[in-house]
């Protein structure tokens, strides 16, 4: 399994040299000849730009105001994950590495396992710049202060050398009060009521590092055009102790036809969940309330969000008490998807399904299978039968297991949905087809977190049920659409019920059986990266590009 982790690294390093700045969208020559020319390539070019006629005067003010609130955000995580940024940019004298720098808001690669590409730097701290380079377990363990589980505090030392929490709002303070009072001068240029009180609570929120206010504000609000995402959300930056969050930012423009396309999903959730291909007995009630389905376009994207990888979609607020009061929201960045899906998935289609099947390749089947994996994050089982949580029953094995249940569930809704009538504009086949194709684009990434592992699981899985044949000569694959129904509704089953009963072993199994790259898959990732085709993409952003 080494050996296969080892050769997949390799994959990893690919293609066109390209630049991603907030300033500079010129088109610029290939390149193969340099290992950061390679590195580079492993992200395609997309400029995040939206019609914004519609605007009033006042709402493109109030964009240009969420912008500035958003390049201070970034100087804080800049700060959170490295450090003194202006001292690594001295350090650098290639123009290519300090563009691969910014992508990746630090000399570590973050499509590699966080390995260094610059000399002199070695390995990332497992706490990012969110505790002191030299802590030790023992030390943290040791420290007799419970804010140091708090998301919203850094430790640092004190004059005598031992461990200190700081909150976030006292840390930051200088750049949050900025913030803050961008903020609230954006919410007295809007008229809309709940969109005034949500910039409002989330300036307040920012000052005091309680959130749960504005994320109650920000449920409420159903009309807005303009949306923000801002504040320390996403905890993966602390490898250390996965308990810290970092701070991020998305300016949104909403899709409002869309998102009313999609609003009757969230009705059907709780049918969906009594449903759930596995013995009742494992089934419960969906706890908390009904989410909301909406549909975006990203034009401005800062922090947490912008390093490396971009979201396609994500659920918030990630509070459990907001969730058991108002609920989540799930939200869908279309334009991202979109761009995924022209300049990654088409082509990775192209080079590995079948020829007759490659028509059933589609945008649509694409965001379809993105929005319902979202739902399978809400639903499911999240306690065995015998009471206990199923995190702790599966201890280091819950997190591949349910993204497979997720990954799974998603090809059941839409099977189901389709059965109902309530999916009817495409082909289910569309969908299938789609989702093989996107296995290949997603397991690119590899086998070394836990969503590479689910990933390859599907792919191993589908393959010992037939779920699709490999053409010896052409290299494609064609799907065998009843023996993935199949295989979907057999691997679904597996996996609730091992969710169910809290089966340690038996998710242990399931992973070591699946859970590694095979010579075939690993020629075939071989295949794309000697076509070139990139692994993410990198937003060119900005002002100008909008016309702001």
């Amino acid at each position: 399994m080494n050996k296969k982790k080892l050769l997949l690294a390799i994959v990893s390093f690919a293609f066109v040299l390209i630049s991603c700045s907030t300033k500079d969208s010129k088109k610029e020559g290939q390149t193969f000849d340099t290992k950061m020319g390679k590195r580079l390539a492993n992200y395609a070019k997309v400029e995040l730009t939206a019609d914004l006629s519609s605007l009033s005067v006042n709402q493109k003010e109030i964009l240009t105001i969420l912008f500035d609130a958003s390049d201070i955000i970034d100087e804080i995580f800049w700060y959170q994950t490295y450090g003194d940024k202006e001292a690594l940019y001295n350090k650098i004298k290639d123009e290519n590495t300090l563009k691969y720098v910014n992508i990746n808001y630090g000399p570590w690669d973050r499509l590699k396992e966080n390995t260094s590409f610059v000399e002199g730097i070695y390995k990332k701290p497992e706490g990012s710049n969110l505790y002191p380079h030299d802590i030790t377990y023992v030390e943290f363990e040791n420290l007799n202060d419970i804010e140091k589980y708090n998301p919203y505090t850094i430790l640092r030392r004190n004059e005598l050398g031992g461990l200190q929490t700081i909150p976030y709002h006292k840390a930051y303070n200088e750049k949050l009060e900025k913030i803050a009072q961008l903020l609230n001068t954006a919410a007295t240029k809007t008229n809309n009521a709940n969109f005034k009180e949500y910039l409002s609570s989330r300036a307040d929120a920012l000052l005091s590092d309680d959130f749960y206010k504005s994320d109650i504000a920000w449920m409420k609000m159903k009309n807005n055009t303009i949306d923000i995402i801002i504040g320390p959300i996403e905890d993966t930056e602390d490898r250390l102790f996965w308990t810290k969050t970092t701070y991020q930012s998305m300016v949104l423009i909403k899709d409002k036809k869309s998102s009313e396309d999609l609003e009757k999903y969230s009705l059907l959730l709780p049918y969906l969940q009594k449903n759930l291909p596995v013995d009742p007995k494992y089934i419960t009630d969906i706890q908390g309330k009904l989410s909301d389905i909406m549909v975006y376009n990203v034009i401005y994207c800062k922090g947490f969000w912008n390093a490396g990888s971009k979201k396609i979609a994500i659920t918030l607020p990630k509070d459990g008490q907001v969730q058991l009061k108002v609920g989540s929201r799930k939200l869908q960045f279309k334009n991202v998807m979109e761009a995924k899906f022209e300049k990654i998935l088409k082509p990775i289609s192209g080079l590995l399904i079948d020829k007759e099947q490659q028509k059933h390749v589609k945008f649509q089947a694409f965001f379809e299978n993105t929005m319902f994996y979202e739902i399978g994050s809400a639903l499911g089982l999240n306690n065995t039968i015998k009471g206990e949580t199923v995190r702790n029953a599966l201890a280091e094995n819950y997190n591949i297991i349910e993204e497979s249940k997720n990954d799974i569930l998603s090809l059941f809704f839409i099977t189901k949905l389709y059965e109902m009538g309530e999916l009817s504009q495409g082909d289910i086949m569309d969908n299938y087809v789609t989702y093989m194709a996107d296995i290949f684009r997603s397991v690119r990434f590899g086998i070394s977190n836990d969503q590479g592992v689910a990933n390859v699981m599907r792919f191993n899985y589908f393959e010992k049920e037939g779920a699709f044949t490999r053409d010896k000569k052409t290299g494609t694959y064609s799907v065998n659409f009843d023996n993935m129904k199949s295989a979907m509704l057999k691997l679904a089953e597996e996996i609730l019920t091992i969710q169910g009963e809290g089966d340690y072993i038996a998710a242990k199994k399931l992973i070591d059986q699946n859970g590694y790259i095979k010579d075939d898959l690993l020629n075939d990732l071989y295949r794309i990266q000697y076509k070139h085709i990139p692994k993410d993409i990198c937003f060119i952003q900005g002002k100008s590009l909008l016309d702001l």
